[in-house]
Protein backbone atom coordinates (compact mmCIF):
# COMPACT_ATOMS: atom_id res chain seq x y z
CA UNK A 1 0.00 0.00 0.00
CA UNK A 2 1.20 3.53 -0.77
CA UNK A 3 2.22 5.24 2.49
CA UNK A 4 1.71 8.66 0.88
CA UNK A 5 -2.03 8.05 0.58
CA UNK A 6 -4.32 8.88 3.49
CA UNK A 7 -6.01 6.01 5.27
CA UNK A 8 -9.35 6.83 3.65
CA UNK A 9 -7.78 6.89 0.19
CA UNK A 10 -6.10 3.57 0.87
CA UNK A 11 -9.42 2.04 1.90
CA UNK A 12 -11.12 3.40 -1.23
CA UNK A 13 -8.32 2.05 -3.43
CA UNK A 14 -8.57 -1.42 -1.90
CA UNK A 15 -12.34 -1.39 -2.38
CA UNK A 16 -11.93 -0.44 -6.06
CA UNK A 17 -9.37 -3.20 -6.60
CA UNK A 18 -11.53 -5.64 -4.59
CA UNK A 19 -8.49 -6.51 -2.46
CA UNK A 20 -10.71 -7.76 0.32
CA UNK A 21 -8.09 -9.86 2.12
CA UNK A 22 -5.70 -6.90 2.42
CA UNK A 23 -8.61 -4.67 3.36
CA UNK A 24 -9.70 -7.06 6.11
CA UNK A 25 -6.18 -7.09 7.59
CA UNK A 26 -6.07 -3.28 7.44
CA UNK A 27 -9.37 -2.98 9.26
CA UNK A 28 -8.19 -5.34 12.01
CA UNK A 29 -5.52 -2.81 13.00
CA UNK A 30 -7.94 0.11 13.31
CA UNK A 31 -9.99 1.38 16.22
CA UNK A 32 -13.78 0.88 15.82
CA UNK A 33 -14.31 4.65 16.17
CA UNK A 34 -11.92 5.27 13.25
CA UNK A 35 -13.65 2.65 11.14
CA UNK A 36 -17.02 4.29 11.80
CA UNK A 37 -15.57 7.62 10.68
CA UNK A 38 -14.24 6.05 7.47
CA UNK A 39 -17.59 4.39 6.75
CA UNK A 40 -19.28 7.78 7.05
CA UNK A 41 -17.14 9.05 4.14
CA UNK A 42 -18.04 6.16 1.79
CA UNK A 43 -21.05 5.68 -0.52
CA UNK A 44 -23.76 3.35 0.84
CA UNK A 45 -22.75 0.39 -1.36
CA UNK A 46 -19.12 0.55 -0.22
CA UNK A 47 -20.22 1.04 3.40
CA UNK A 48 -22.04 -2.29 3.29
CA UNK A 49 -19.07 -4.09 1.73
CA UNK A 50 -16.67 -2.68 4.31
CA UNK A 51 -18.99 -3.47 7.20
CA UNK A 52 -19.38 -7.10 6.13
CA UNK A 53 -15.60 -7.57 6.27
CA UNK A 54 -15.54 -6.83 10.01
CA UNK A 55 -15.52 -9.46 12.73
CA UNK A 56 -18.85 -9.73 14.53
CA UNK A 57 -17.61 -8.21 17.80
CA UNK A 58 -15.89 -5.34 15.98
CA UNK A 59 -18.91 -4.76 13.74
CA UNK A 60 -21.12 -4.22 16.79
CA UNK A 61 -18.73 -1.63 18.22
CA UNK A 62 -18.43 0.12 14.87
CA UNK A 63 -22.22 0.22 14.51
CA UNK A 64 -22.52 1.86 17.94
CA UNK A 65 -20.05 4.58 16.89
CA UNK A 66 -21.87 5.35 13.64
CA UNK A 67 -24.00 8.43 13.16
CA UNK A 68 -27.75 7.92 13.28
CA UNK A 69 -28.30 8.26 9.50
CA UNK A 70 -25.74 5.54 8.74
CA UNK A 71 -27.25 3.24 11.37
CA UNK A 72 -30.73 3.74 9.95
CA UNK A 73 -29.52 3.09 6.38
CA UNK A 74 -27.85 -0.15 7.48
CA UNK A 75 -30.99 -1.34 9.25
CA UNK A 76 -32.96 -0.78 6.04
CA UNK A 77 -30.30 -2.44 3.87
CA UNK A 78 -29.44 -5.58 5.83
CA UNK A 79 -31.60 -8.72 5.96
CA UNK A 80 -33.63 -9.34 9.09
CA UNK A 81 -31.13 -11.86 10.50
CA UNK A 82 -28.28 -9.33 10.32
CA UNK A 83 -30.44 -6.58 11.82
CA UNK A 84 -31.39 -8.89 14.70
CA UNK A 85 -27.73 -9.65 15.33
CA UNK A 86 -26.79 -5.97 15.37
CA UNK A 87 -29.44 -4.67 17.73
CA UNK A 88 -29.31 -7.75 19.96
CA UNK A 89 -25.60 -7.30 20.64
CA UNK A 90 -25.65 -3.52 21.09
CA UNK A 91 -25.23 -2.08 24.57
CA UNK A 92 -28.72 -1.41 26.02
CA UNK A 93 -28.15 2.33 26.42
CA UNK A 94 -26.84 2.70 22.86
CA UNK A 95 -29.70 0.60 21.52
CA UNK A 96 -32.22 2.73 23.41
CA UNK A 97 -30.72 5.93 21.98
CA UNK A 98 -31.03 4.50 18.47
CA UNK A 99 -34.60 3.28 18.91
CA UNK A 100 -35.87 6.57 20.30
CA UNK A 101 -34.64 8.34 17.14
CA UNK A 102 -36.43 5.96 14.79
CA UNK A 103 -40.09 6.21 13.75
CA UNK A 104 -42.47 4.42 16.13
CA UNK A 105 -43.36 1.72 13.57
CA UNK A 106 -39.70 0.88 12.94
CA UNK A 107 -38.98 0.79 16.68
CA UNK A 108 -41.84 -1.67 17.27
CA UNK A 109 -40.60 -3.92 14.47
CA UNK A 110 -37.05 -3.93 15.83
CA UNK A 111 -38.22 -4.66 19.38
CA UNK A 112 -39.92 -7.81 18.07
CA UNK A 113 -36.54 -9.04 16.79
CA UNK A 114 -34.94 -8.89 20.24
CA UNK A 115 -34.70 -11.79 22.65
CA UNK A 116 -37.12 -11.57 25.61
CA UNK A 117 -34.32 -10.54 27.97
CA UNK A 118 -32.99 -7.74 25.75
CA UNK A 119 -36.52 -6.63 24.85
CA UNK A 120 -37.37 -6.26 28.53
CA UNK A 121 -34.16 -4.33 29.25
CA UNK A 122 -34.82 -1.98 26.32
CA UNK A 123 -38.47 -1.46 27.24
CA UNK A 124 -37.46 -0.54 30.79
CA UNK A 125 -35.01 2.11 29.56
CA UNK A 126 -37.50 3.51 27.04
CA UNK A 127 -40.02 3.79 29.87
CA UNK A 128 -37.96 6.42 31.67
CA UNK A 129 -38.33 10.11 30.93
CA UNK A 130 -36.29 11.48 28.04
CA UNK A 131 -32.95 13.06 29.07
CA UNK A 132 -33.11 11.34 32.47
CA UNK A 133 -30.52 9.14 34.16
CA UNK A 134 -32.82 6.14 33.71
CA UNK A 135 -32.97 6.62 29.94
CA UNK A 136 -29.19 6.82 29.48
CA UNK A 137 -28.04 4.14 31.95
CA UNK A 138 -27.05 0.56 31.14
CA UNK A 139 -28.21 -2.41 33.24
CA UNK A 140 -25.00 -4.29 32.44
CA UNK A 141 -23.06 -3.55 35.62
CA UNK A 142 -20.88 -5.71 37.86
CA UNK A 143 -22.64 -6.51 41.14
CA UNK A 144 -21.40 -8.41 44.20
CA UNK A 145 -22.93 -9.64 47.44
CA UNK A 146 -21.67 -8.33 50.78
CA UNK A 147 -20.67 -11.69 52.20
CA UNK A 148 -18.43 -12.94 49.35
CA UNK A 149 -14.66 -13.00 49.66
CA UNK A 150 -12.26 -11.13 47.41
CA UNK A 151 -11.26 -14.41 45.77
CA UNK A 152 -14.89 -15.27 45.00
CA UNK A 153 -15.50 -11.76 43.66
CA UNK A 154 -12.53 -11.98 41.28
CA UNK A 155 -13.72 -15.37 40.03
CA UNK A 156 -17.12 -13.82 39.27
CA UNK A 157 -15.46 -10.97 37.37
CA UNK A 158 -13.47 -13.48 35.29
CA UNK A 159 -16.65 -15.35 34.36
CA UNK A 160 -18.98 -12.49 33.43
CA UNK A 161 -16.83 -9.35 33.41
CA UNK A 162 -16.52 -9.20 29.62
CA UNK A 163 -20.31 -9.05 29.30
CA UNK A 164 -20.54 -5.96 31.51
CA UNK A 165 -20.10 -2.32 30.56
CA UNK A 166 -17.15 -1.98 32.94
CA UNK A 167 -15.51 -4.05 35.67
CA UNK A 168 -13.32 -1.33 37.12
CA UNK A 169 -15.98 -0.69 39.76
CA UNK A 170 -18.14 -3.38 41.33
CA UNK A 171 -21.30 -2.46 43.21
CA UNK A 172 -22.20 -4.29 46.40
CA UNK A 173 -25.89 -5.06 46.91
CA UNK A 174 -28.00 -7.01 49.40
CA UNK A 175 -30.79 -9.53 48.73
CA UNK A 176 -33.23 -6.71 47.87
CA UNK A 177 -30.65 -5.24 45.46
CA UNK A 178 -30.25 -2.19 47.68
CA UNK A 179 -26.94 -0.43 46.98
CA UNK A 180 -24.68 -0.95 50.00
CA UNK A 181 -21.24 -0.02 48.74
CA UNK A 182 -18.72 0.08 45.92
CA UNK A 183 -15.32 -1.57 45.55
CA UNK A 184 -12.72 -0.96 42.85
CA UNK A 185 -10.91 -3.68 40.95
CA UNK A 186 -7.62 -2.24 42.20
CA UNK A 187 -8.69 -2.63 45.84
CA UNK A 188 -9.69 -6.24 45.23
CA UNK A 189 -6.45 -7.13 43.42
CA UNK A 190 -4.34 -5.71 46.25
CA UNK A 191 -6.47 -7.14 49.10
CA UNK A 192 -6.14 -10.48 50.88
CA UNK A 193 -8.01 -13.12 48.80
CA UNK A 194 -9.88 -14.32 51.92
CA UNK A 195 -10.96 -10.81 52.95
CA UNK A 196 -14.72 -10.20 52.92
CA UNK A 197 -15.93 -7.67 50.37
CA UNK A 198 -17.94 -5.84 53.03
CA UNK A 199 -14.68 -5.01 54.85
CA UNK A 200 -12.98 -3.31 51.90
CA UNK A 201 -15.94 -1.69 50.14
CA UNK A 202 -16.58 2.06 50.31
CA UNK A 203 -19.96 2.51 51.98
CA UNK A 204 -20.63 6.21 51.32
CA UNK A 205 -21.60 5.68 47.69
CA UNK A 206 -22.37 8.65 45.44
CA UNK A 207 -25.32 7.76 43.21
CA UNK A 208 -28.04 9.38 41.12
CA UNK A 209 -31.74 8.65 40.82
CA UNK A 210 -33.42 7.33 37.68
CA UNK A 211 -35.47 10.54 37.43
CA UNK A 212 -32.50 12.92 37.69
CA UNK A 213 -31.86 15.10 34.66
CA UNK A 214 -28.87 14.17 32.50
CA UNK A 215 -27.31 17.59 33.13
CA UNK A 216 -27.34 16.93 36.90
CA UNK A 217 -25.74 13.53 36.26
CA UNK A 218 -22.98 15.16 34.20
CA UNK A 219 -22.38 17.65 37.02
CA UNK A 220 -21.99 14.84 39.59
CA UNK A 221 -19.69 12.86 37.28
CA UNK A 222 -17.52 15.93 36.70
CA UNK A 223 -17.39 16.87 40.38
CA UNK A 224 -16.16 13.47 41.56
CA UNK A 225 -14.15 12.46 38.45
CA UNK A 226 -15.93 9.11 38.20
CA UNK A 227 -15.64 6.79 35.22
CA UNK A 228 -18.97 5.21 36.19
CA UNK A 229 -21.88 6.32 38.33
CA UNK A 230 -24.53 4.01 39.89
CA UNK A 231 -28.21 4.71 39.27
CA UNK A 232 -30.81 3.79 41.88
CA UNK A 233 -34.61 3.84 41.87
CA UNK A 234 -36.85 5.43 44.48
CA UNK A 235 -36.37 2.44 46.81
CA UNK A 236 -32.57 2.86 46.54
CA UNK A 237 -32.24 -0.37 44.54
CA UNK A 238 -29.40 -0.47 42.05
CA UNK A 239 -30.84 -0.59 38.53
CA UNK A 240 -27.95 0.53 36.32
CA UNK A 241 -24.80 2.56 35.82
CA UNK A 242 -23.83 5.52 33.63
CA UNK A 243 -20.33 5.53 32.17
CA UNK A 244 -18.14 8.49 31.32
CA UNK A 245 -18.47 7.98 27.54
CA UNK A 246 -22.21 8.64 27.85
CA UNK A 247 -21.53 11.79 29.87
CA UNK A 248 -19.22 13.16 27.17
CA UNK A 249 -22.15 12.95 24.74
CA UNK A 250 -24.43 14.68 27.27
CA UNK A 251 -21.96 17.52 27.83
CA UNK A 252 -21.70 18.09 24.07
CA UNK A 253 -25.49 17.95 23.68
CA UNK A 254 -26.16 20.36 26.56
CA UNK A 255 -23.43 22.78 25.44
CA UNK A 256 -24.83 22.78 21.89
CA UNK A 257 -28.33 23.43 23.21
CA UNK A 258 -27.14 26.38 25.32
CA UNK A 259 -25.21 27.85 22.40
CA UNK A 260 -28.32 27.72 20.21
CA UNK A 261 -30.40 29.35 22.93
CA UNK A 262 -27.83 32.08 23.56
CA UNK A 263 -27.88 32.85 19.86
CA UNK A 264 -31.69 33.17 19.99
CA UNK A 265 -31.98 30.13 17.73
CA UNK A 266 -34.46 27.33 18.43
CA UNK A 267 -32.78 24.10 19.51
CA UNK A 268 -31.99 21.99 16.43
CA UNK A 269 -32.18 18.29 17.28
CA UNK A 270 -30.81 17.15 13.93
CA UNK A 271 -27.37 17.83 12.52
CA UNK A 272 -26.69 20.94 10.43
CA UNK A 273 -27.15 19.32 7.02
CA UNK A 274 -29.97 17.01 8.19
CA UNK A 275 -32.13 19.86 9.41
CA UNK A 276 -34.74 21.21 7.01
CA UNK A 277 -34.19 24.84 5.96
CA UNK A 278 -37.86 25.73 6.49
CA UNK A 279 -37.81 24.12 9.95
CA UNK A 280 -34.67 26.06 10.89
CA UNK A 281 -36.21 29.31 9.65
CA UNK A 282 -39.39 28.64 11.63
CA UNK A 283 -37.41 28.17 14.83
CA UNK A 284 -35.44 31.36 14.30
CA UNK A 285 -38.29 33.59 13.19
CA UNK A 286 -40.16 33.37 16.51
CA UNK A 287 -37.33 35.05 18.40
CA UNK A 288 -36.69 37.53 15.61
CA UNK A 289 -40.34 38.62 15.65
CA UNK A 290 -40.28 39.05 19.43
CA UNK A 291 -37.13 41.15 19.21
CA UNK A 292 -38.65 43.13 16.31
CA UNK A 293 -41.69 44.02 18.43
CA UNK A 294 -39.46 45.12 21.33
CA UNK A 295 -37.40 47.26 18.97
CA UNK A 296 -40.49 49.15 17.83
CA UNK A 297 -40.37 50.92 21.20
CA UNK A 298 -37.20 52.60 19.94
CA UNK A 299 -39.15 54.09 17.04
CA UNK A 300 -41.66 55.71 19.38
CA UNK A 301 -38.89 57.03 21.65
CA UNK A 302 -36.98 58.59 18.74
CA UNK A 303 -40.19 60.05 17.31
CA UNK A 304 -40.82 61.78 20.65
CA UNK A 305 -37.54 63.69 20.32
CA UNK A 306 -38.03 64.60 16.65
CA UNK A 307 -37.75 68.36 17.17
CA UNK A 308 -34.55 68.09 19.25
CA UNK A 309 -32.96 65.76 16.70
CA UNK A 310 -33.88 68.19 13.92
CA UNK A 311 -32.00 70.92 15.79
CA UNK A 312 -29.05 68.73 16.74
CA UNK A 313 -28.74 66.29 13.83
CA UNK A 314 -25.24 65.33 14.93
CA UNK A 315 -26.77 63.43 17.89
CA UNK A 316 -27.95 60.70 15.52
CA UNK A 317 -24.35 60.03 14.45
CA UNK A 318 -23.48 58.75 17.94
CA UNK A 319 -26.52 56.46 18.40
CA UNK A 320 -24.87 53.31 16.92
CA UNK A 321 -21.81 53.84 19.15
CA UNK A 322 -23.88 54.06 22.33
CA UNK A 323 -26.36 51.25 21.75
CA UNK A 324 -23.70 48.85 20.42
CA UNK A 325 -21.45 49.51 23.39
CA UNK A 326 -24.31 48.91 25.82
CA UNK A 327 -25.35 45.70 24.07
CA UNK A 328 -21.81 44.34 24.05
CA UNK A 329 -21.22 45.05 27.74
CA UNK A 330 -24.61 43.62 28.70
CA UNK A 331 -23.93 40.45 26.71
CA UNK A 332 -20.59 40.02 28.48
CA UNK A 333 -22.23 40.18 31.92
CA UNK A 334 -25.01 37.85 30.85
CA UNK A 335 -22.54 35.28 29.50
CA UNK A 336 -20.45 35.34 32.68
CA UNK A 337 -23.48 34.93 34.95
CA UNK A 338 -25.10 32.17 32.85
CA UNK A 339 -21.86 30.20 32.81
CA UNK A 340 -21.33 30.64 36.55
CA UNK A 341 -24.90 29.51 37.26
CA UNK A 342 -24.40 26.44 35.08
CA UNK A 343 -21.18 25.54 36.92
CA UNK A 344 -22.88 26.25 40.27
CA UNK A 345 -20.18 28.79 41.12
CA UNK A 346 -22.98 31.15 42.10
CA UNK A 347 -26.51 30.48 43.39
CA UNK A 348 -29.76 32.43 43.31
CA UNK A 349 -29.05 33.61 46.86
CA UNK A 350 -25.95 35.43 45.57
CA UNK A 351 -27.96 37.72 43.29
CA UNK A 352 -27.35 40.93 45.31
CA UNK A 353 -23.58 40.55 45.47
CA UNK A 354 -23.34 39.48 41.83
CA UNK A 355 -25.42 42.49 40.69
CA UNK A 356 -23.30 44.88 42.76
CA UNK A 357 -20.09 43.34 41.44
CA UNK A 358 -21.15 43.43 37.78
CA UNK A 359 -22.70 46.91 38.09
CA UNK A 360 -19.46 48.25 39.55
CA UNK A 361 -17.58 46.55 36.69
CA UNK A 362 -19.95 48.24 34.24
CA UNK A 363 -19.38 51.60 35.93
CA UNK A 364 -15.60 51.23 35.58
CA UNK A 365 -15.86 50.15 31.95
CA UNK A 366 -18.40 52.89 31.21
CA UNK A 367 -16.23 55.57 32.80
CA UNK A 368 -13.22 54.50 30.73
CA UNK A 369 -15.20 54.36 27.49
CA UNK A 370 -17.16 57.50 28.40
CA UNK A 371 -13.97 59.50 28.86
CA UNK A 372 -12.55 58.30 25.55
CA UNK A 373 -15.88 58.98 23.79
CA UNK A 374 -16.04 62.46 25.32
CA UNK A 375 -12.59 63.33 23.96
CA UNK A 376 -13.27 61.72 20.58
CA UNK A 377 -16.68 63.36 20.06
CA UNK A 378 -15.37 66.76 21.18
CA UNK A 379 -12.53 66.45 18.65
CA UNK A 380 -15.05 65.53 15.94
CA UNK A 381 -17.80 68.13 16.51
CA UNK A 382 -16.01 70.77 18.63
CA UNK A 383 -19.09 71.06 20.85
CA UNK A 384 -18.51 70.51 24.59
CA UNK A 385 -22.23 69.97 25.32
CA UNK A 386 -22.58 67.26 22.68
CA UNK A 387 -19.34 65.62 23.84
CA UNK A 388 -20.50 65.64 27.47
CA UNK A 389 -23.87 64.17 26.46
CA UNK A 390 -22.18 61.29 24.64
CA UNK A 391 -19.67 60.58 27.41
CA UNK A 392 -22.22 60.73 30.26
CA UNK A 393 -24.71 58.60 28.32
CA UNK A 394 -22.10 55.90 27.78
CA UNK A 395 -21.31 55.77 31.51
CA UNK A 396 -24.98 55.34 32.45
CA UNK A 397 -25.78 52.94 29.61
CA UNK A 398 -22.81 50.70 30.46
CA UNK A 399 -23.85 50.50 34.11
CA UNK A 400 -27.47 49.76 33.25
CA UNK A 401 -26.41 47.21 30.63
CA UNK A 402 -24.30 45.17 33.07
CA UNK A 403 -27.09 45.35 35.65
CA UNK A 404 -29.66 44.14 33.11
CA UNK A 405 -27.36 41.44 31.78
CA UNK A 406 -26.81 40.20 35.34
CA UNK A 407 -30.40 40.31 36.56
CA UNK A 408 -32.08 38.59 33.61
CA UNK A 409 -30.41 35.15 34.05
CA UNK A 410 -31.40 35.17 37.74
CA UNK A 411 -34.96 36.18 36.80
CA UNK A 412 -35.29 33.41 34.23
CA UNK A 413 -33.93 30.85 36.70
CA UNK A 414 -36.41 32.03 39.35
CA UNK A 415 -39.35 31.39 36.99
CA UNK A 416 -37.95 27.94 36.07
CA UNK A 417 -36.79 28.91 32.59
CA UNK A 418 -33.34 28.09 31.23
CA UNK A 419 -31.12 31.17 31.88
CA UNK A 420 -29.48 30.56 28.50
CA UNK A 421 -32.59 32.11 26.96
CA UNK A 422 -31.28 35.49 28.12
CA UNK A 423 -29.33 35.41 24.89
CA UNK A 424 -27.09 38.06 23.41
CA UNK A 425 -29.76 39.24 20.92
CA UNK A 426 -32.30 39.43 23.77
CA UNK A 427 -29.97 41.45 26.03
CA UNK A 428 -28.84 43.65 23.13
CA UNK A 429 -32.42 44.49 22.15
CA UNK A 430 -33.42 45.50 25.67
CA UNK A 431 -30.27 47.56 26.16
CA UNK A 432 -30.82 49.23 22.76
CA UNK A 433 -34.21 50.50 23.90
CA UNK A 434 -32.93 51.58 27.32
CA UNK A 435 -29.85 53.18 25.76
CA UNK A 436 -31.85 55.31 23.35
CA UNK A 437 -34.13 56.49 26.19
CA UNK A 438 -31.13 57.40 28.37
CA UNK A 439 -29.20 59.09 25.55
CA UNK A 440 -32.04 61.24 24.27
CA UNK A 441 -33.19 62.04 27.80
CA UNK A 442 -29.73 63.32 28.79
CA UNK A 443 -29.45 65.21 25.49
CA UNK A 444 -32.80 66.93 26.08
CA UNK A 445 -31.80 67.90 29.66
CA UNK A 446 -28.42 69.34 28.62
CA UNK A 447 -29.14 70.85 25.21
CA UNK A 448 -32.66 72.20 25.52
Amino acid sequence: MDENLSLLEQIKELLEKKSFLTLKRTLQSLNPADIAEIIHELPQEERVVLFRLLRKDVAIEVFEFMEFEAQQAFLLTFPEAKVRELIEEMEPDDRTELLEELPAKVTKRLLLLLSPQEKEATAILLGYQENSAGRMMTPKFMDLKENVTVSQALNRIRKIGLKKETSYYCYVIDEQRTLKGVVSLRDMVTADPDECISNIMFKEVISVNTDDDQEEVASVMQKYNFIALPVVDREKRLVGIITVDDIVDVVQEEATEDIYKMGAVGVIEEGYFRSNVLSVAAKRVMWLLILLVVNTITIKVVAGYEEMLASFVVLTAFMPLLIDSGGNIGSQSSTVVIRSLALKEIESSDVLWVVLRESFTGLILGTMKGLLSFLWSWWLVKDIAIAFTVGMSLVIISTLATTTGTLLPFFFKAIKVDPALTSSPFITTIVDVVGIIVYLGIAAYILL
